[in-house]
């Protein structure tokens, strides 16, 4: 594996505040979120995977700012309307392993297909694009075989080694830096509440051991990628963080850009592909 199964901290998180600007629509029986640049183009789209969690707010918001930046952005549905309940809804007892067995890959490929064929056909862009969240970056790895022209993923899951080989296009990827080792001793109730207000680094999903066995595999196949590691987050960050903590904003924006720049290089439009 190049990173693990989500997890429970997969399902944690920040609901943030702000009004989507896109449409929810139905393609091919698939709901959808579509958002477009102020001019309306389709030149470039972005496809965007989501966590879990689904169709939330925090996604949309996230689709917005791309769009904003010149990208047409699709946002399936990738589980059928079954998405993790957002914690404020989540009943007791809530299993992540039973909710996965609903959602494996014969599951999710054909919505995604179905997307995708959209793309292709009805909004006829020059370059396509992806990002994935979590859940969504495995399907992204997947696209990156010779379906898309760039990929991000921020802190995957699911991803395996042999998806990673297949990658023939560029790929970013965003992630929580690694955690300090635990204390020797017990922490005071200083050092407790210390760590309570201030940002953490951790990725059970997403480890440095896996992290380092990407990029292993990345440069071994020599491809075109970039990862960057942000301090003071934990899995989860560029999606679900505490917009409150500043250090917890920053490395979402500055994850943000990172994808921005990585579809700006990837879905660039030759003078050729004009003609």
């Amino acid at each position: 594996m190049a990173s693990n199964a989500p997890g429970e901290c997969c399902i944690k998180g920040v609901l943030h505040e702000g009004t989507p600007k896109g449409e929810v629509v139905q393609i091919t029986e698939v709901e959808t979120y579509i958002t477009r640049p102020a001019s309306g183009s389709s030149e470039k789209v972005i496809l965007l995977l989501t966590d879990v969690m689904g169709l939330c707010t925090n996604p949309k918001l996230i689709a917005d700012d791309f769009a904003a930046n010149g990208y047409t952005v699709l946002v399936p549905d990738i589980f059928a309307g079954d998405n993790v309940p957002l914690p404020a809804d989540r009943k007791p007892g809530f299993q992540l392993p039973e909710w996965l067995k609903n959602h494996q890959p014969h599951h999710v490929v054909p919505i995604i297909q179905k997307v995708m064929d959209h793309i292709r056909s009805d909004l006829k862009p020059r370059k396509i694009g992806a990002v994935g969240y979590c859940f969504g970056a495995k399907y992204v790895t997947q696209l990156l075989s010779g379906q898309i022209d760039a990929g991000y993923n921020a802190h995957p899951s699911f991803v395996t080694l042999d998806e990673l080989c297949a990658i023939k296009a560029p790929l970013a990827i965003s992630a929580a830096g690694i955690a300090p080792p635990p204390p020797l001793q017990q922490p005071s109730l200083e050092q407790r509440q210390k760590v309570n207000t201030e940002s953490i680094e951790t990725d059970s999903i997403f480890t440095p051991e896996l992290r380092h066995a990407t990029e292993a595999k990345l440069a071994e196949i020599k491809a075109t990628y970039q990862i960057t590691l942000f301090s003071g987050v934990e899995h989860g960050f560029a999606v679900r963080c505490n917009l409150a903590n500043e250090k917890q904003r920053w490395a979402k924006e500055e994850a943000f850009w990172q994808a921005i720049r990585m579809q700006r290089m990837g879905l660039k439009v030759s003078a050729s592909e004009i003609e």
